[in-house]
């Protein structure tokens, strides 16, 4: 598992790769905090393009990232969530209160 994030102006995107499942969420959520806390920006991006999979550890860790960036006066979005995490999304009713988009890449002929 690997967490990358940067920060630009009041925004933190954050990338994370592989699996977010009960035993990686916790890391997750320990870095996110500490960067959310840190930074306390306007919009916190978590990008899931390389999440493979995830369980209701996910559910949990996105759940908690949105209460946390609130708090801040922030907002959450998440890009670039698989056909199988958007299921899981929808069936938790994220989509109600949080922002999903996808980034479309721009192909070149």
């Amino acid at each position: 598992m690997k967490i990358n994030h940067y920060l630009e102006e009041k925004m933190l995107k954050v990338y994370i790769t592989e699996e977010i499942d009960h035993h990686t969420a916790s890391i997750i959520r320990t870095r996110l905090d500490y960067e959310i806390s840190r930074f306390r920006p306007k919009k916190v991006v978590i990008d899931l393009e390389k999440v493979k999979f995830m369980d209701s550890a996910g559910i949990g860790l996105i759940i908690g990232r949105f209460k946390v960036t609130k708090s801040y006066d922030g907002i959450l979005e998440i890009e670039n969530a698989n056909e199988k995490l958007m299921k899981i999304f929808t069936m938790a009713g994220l989509p109600k209160i949080i922002s999903f988009k996808e980034n479309k890449k721009e192909e070149v002929i």
